[in-house]
């Protein structure tokens, strides 16, 4: 079978019925990959420096000789590997990809065609993938944002709406962090800026532009974690209408307390001294010791009233005006509650 080239758009469309193989280095899929890409690294990360020190410092002919070493040990396994994953499927259909399209692929692909796959390489490599995840972050979508302060149940509600089956793109979710200098206790550690951003563009890529309320988003800072929300998109995001969650303060304690108060006091205190310096030395002094004495709720109060302080500053230093926004009376943490009333102001406000 001829092995076929395609662009991205109908790489893209091959793959929700295909299994799609990076072949570049275990290093370079590590970094970041397209979603749901199987790693074939046709050179580990020393054997790929090895040829590509050959191809600068001596000849192509050369790289290509040390490369074919490296690739000839291993091609039975590599066509095993493939074989397994592609069992039970009902056709020998592969995509294949590399950096830029070049020979790493197209070894790859010659050996599975040699087999008998059905194989389409990506033109332009993963480089290609990039280049279309990018312009995902300039496209005119219509959201609509969750603020409210530290302990609205923010993310809850989120996805309340999503069992309503409105969009929703789940930022911290995607971040792998929660916000906050708490964010990262229980989560997993964040991805790559990269991964983050291929992961993104595919959540934008699966919704719509438009519809009768749009996107769902929590209000979030530009950065969460060690993530940047990329430019475009967070510009697109500040002047999107906001449904602001008006919720009583000691309701929120006991949320947020409840929430990560059942994380260890170790942890919790390595997060209290992360912010210190602006919490500042009392404040900080007196946190650690409820902490220590077991005072959750006292202790949550004090960060509480930091975090809400710390959202008021971030309002008053924006350097244009607020889009759009609804406040929304809410008598407690209640996020199915809380999800009909932001889509009854929302619902008032288009008609």
């Amino acid at each position: 079978m001829a092995i076929s080239k395609v662009g991205i758009q109908d790489f893209l469309s091959l793959r929700a019925k295909h299994l799609v193989f990076d072949v570049r280095s275990p290093g370079e899929y590590n970094h970041a990959h397209i979603p749901g890409a199987y790693s074939l690294p046709l050179f580990t990360d020393e054997e790929r420096k090895v040829v590509g020190t050959a191809y600068k410092q001596q000849s192509r002919e050369q790289a290509i000789k040390i490369g074919l070493d490296y690739f000839g040990a291993k091609m039975r396994k590599m066509v095993e590997e493939v074989e397994a994953l592609q069992k039970g499927r009902n056709d020998k259909t592969v995509l294949v990809h590399c950096w830029r399209g070049g020979m790493r692929s197209a070894g790859v692909a010659w050996l599975l065609d040699l087999y008998g796959f059905k194989v389409y390489t990506l033109v332009g490599g993963y480089k290609a993938y990039r280049q279309w995840a990018r312009e995902r972050f300039e496209q005119p979508y219509s959201f609509n944002i969750i603020g409210g302060y530290t302990g609205s149940g923010k993310t809850h509600v989120l996805h309340e709406l999503k069992n309503m089956g409105h969009q929703i793109i789940d930022l911290e979710a995607l971040a792998k962090h929660r916000g906050s200098a708490f964010g990262a206790i229980e989560g997993e550690p964040c991805p790559t800026q990269e991964m983050f951003e291929n992961q993104l563009a595919e959540e934008l890529s699966a919704s719509p532009l438009s519809g009768d309320l749009g996107v769902w988003l929590e209000g979030e800072s530009q950065r969460i974690g060690t993530i940047n929300i990329p430019n475009p998109l967070w510009v697109n995001m500040r002047k999107s209408p906001v449904c602001f969650l008006e919720v009583p303060f000691e309701e929120r304690l006991v949320h947020i307390t409840e929430e990560y108060g059942i994380q260890p006091k170790s942890k919790l205190a390595e997060a209290v001294q992360r912010i210190q310096k602006r919490l500042g030395p009392l404040e900080t002094k007196m946190t650690l010791q409820y902490l220590e004495e077991g005072n959750i709720t006292e202790a949550f109060r004090i960060l509480l009233k930091y975090y809400d302080k710390q959202y008021n500053k971030a309002l008053e230093k924006r350097d244009e005006p607020e889009a759009e926004i609804q406040h929304i009376s809410c008598d407690r943490v209640d996020a199915a509650d809380n999800a009909q009333r932001i889509i009854r102001c929302r619902e008032q406000v288009k008609q």
